[in-house]
């Protein structure tokens, strides 16, 4: 698809409320005739007025039961179905070479509904072995090529870049960018980059620039790399320029070339994620992202959801599987969609690991550092299980997840109509005219309100609870049983529940 075509039609429909809530029902490819799912059309398009007052009253009903709640949105340009696609191994002894492997898998994953796909630092060349650089490709055609490949399928895709984290040793490094504070694992030798020096500021935004005019990416993840300046400790560099507040709950610099990010990605129709680290969100009031990806480092599925439930939407949790334990795959929804989050996927090639073992590469000691030990543990399962299960990131378990895959599909199947575009999500209701007695602890209830009107109730002990609602409800889950007023919810359990007309 032409870029200039595919972010104009976007940016016309970011003017009218509409972008990025559709995913049209392209051809796959391979298959003309086989169409992938779509969600529901946007308001102004194609609601009638029937449409219209159902959503309304919906609405009004929501309003006039819910007395109190944590948080009170309104849904609009979400894409819930979010993948991190993993390109191939970097470093490697051969540069990944989108084939046609890749038109299969991305085949499936729109079937599924992914509608965002992100690759990760294998799209550069941060150690420059193959004519790139942190900033750039290492092979652009073929970069170019697995662009087109997910823009055919009415995907979108985004980059990973950084606006703090660059390589120490890189020939364009120039001291004054950063105070000496480093991030040094497996092969990484970054220093996070000051955010108010203009030197450094000079050099990162015309390139970023070029990574969304030259390759025709829909957009940017941001791992910020930023090092706090308020309480840092470190003397200033030569080139900061200290123009803002900066506290422990306010980050002026950041908030500041953030807002200069996402204009200038808006600017062109795209998508902005930001990662800032484990729970944490930039502090600021300024608008800097479209999506906060959490979760890197945490090790406990609980505790990241009372960590970022109250983040600004839309957040996309991603438990870090390299150190956490769960349950079972259903774990990850239940603390994510009563707060409107849905889990990142993690697919594409296999994530085998060799990227830590290369020769001429001077890596971190296994005894050490985490990251290489984990790599490596990657590498010798994949070497004596060649046919699987498979990790497909540096946040997967080793072995792999088979559950994984199809457990994202199913929720995000039930999930969808909840977040449809124009969807008003009262979270974590704490007061209201809903139940006929008030909910037992540990047990949430959110509600979803559009042309229909879902409930979600979530129970986080580990005991049963029975829930009474004073409206009859169906479960909204594959044969069902329902209408009732009656839920006995199992412990460590999710139901999203649709009321019944009438």
């Amino acid at each position: 698809m032409d870029r200039r075509h595919f972010l104009g039609t976007t940016a016309a429909a970011a003017a009218m409320g509409t972008v990025f809530s559709e995913v049209p029902a392209c051809a796959t490819a391979g298959n003309p005739a086989q169409a992938g799912p779509a969600t529901p059309a946007a308001i102004v398009r194609a609601y009638t007025g029937q449409d219209h007052r159902r959503r309304l009253e919906n609405i009004r009903l929501g309003q006039q039961s819910i007395r109190a709640c944590l948080r009170k949105h309104l849904v609009t340009s979400y894409l819930p179905g979010q993948c991190s696609y993993n390109l191939g191994e970097y470093p490697c002894l051969k540069p990944w070479n989108p084939d046609d492997w890749d038109e299969q898998e991305l085949d499936k994953l729109r079937a599924q509904g992914i509608e965002l796909i992100q690759v990760h630092e294998e799209w550069n060349d941060p150690l420059r072995r193959y004519g790139g650089n942190k900033l750039a490709p290492l092979n652009p055609a073929e970069l170019r090529r697995f662009i087109e490949m997910v823009h055919r399928r009415g995907m979108r895709l985004i980059v990973y870049v950084s606006s703090g984290y660059f390589p120490r040793r890189d020939p364009d490094f120039r001291p004054e960018w950063a105070r000496p504070q480093d991030l040094v694992e497996l092969y990484y030798d970054y220093t996070a980059c000051s955010v108010v020096s203009p030197s450094w500021r000079a050099y990162l935004l015309p390139r970023l620039r070029r990574i969304l005019d030259d390759y025709g990416v829909d957009g940017i993840y941001n791992d910020l790399g930023y090092a706090q300046l308020a309480g840092n400790g470190l003397p200033p560099t030569k080139d900061e320029v200290l123009a803002f507040e900066e506290s422990a709950t306010h980050d002026g610099g950041l908030a500041d070339l953030l807002a200069l990010i996402y204009a200038e990605v808006h600017r062109r129709g795209g998508i902005v994620k930001v990662h800032r680290g484990g729970t944490s969100a930039p502090l600021t009031d300024l608008k800097v992202y479209d999506y906060l990806w959490v979760g890197e480092a945490v090790d406990n599925d609980d505790k990241l959801r009372q960590a970022v439930k109250n983040h600004t939407p839309y957040v996309v949790p991603c438990l870090d599987m390299s150190r956490a334990k769960i349950e079972n795959e259903d774990d990850l929804y239940l603390n994510a969609i009563p707060y409107m989050q849905f889990p990142l996927l993690l697919a594409g090639r296999p994530f085998t690991g060799q990227r830590a073992s290369i020769p001429g590469v001077q890596y971190q000691s296994e005894a050490t550092d985490f990251w290489t030990r984990h790599c490596r543990a990657i590498w010798r399962h994949y070497q004596t299980h060649p046919q699987g299960p498979f990790s497909y990131g540096w946040w997967d378990s080793v072995p792999g997840r088979p559950e994984a895959r199809p457990t994202h599909a199913r929720w995000l199947k039930q999930y969808r109509p909840l977040v449809e575009e124009g969807t008003w999500a009262w979270l974590e209701v704490s007061d209201s005219s809903l139940f006929a007695r008030p909910l037992p602890r540990d047990v949430v209830a959110s509600v979803f309100a559009n042309r229909d009107l879902y409930l979600v109730l979530a129970n986080y002990s580990h005991s049963p609870a029975t829930i009474q609602s004073n409206a009859q409800y169906a479960q909204f889950a594959p044969q069902a049983a329902g209408p009732t007023t009656q839920w006995n919810i199992p412990a460590r359990s999710l139901m999203i529940l649709q009321r019944s007309a009438g």
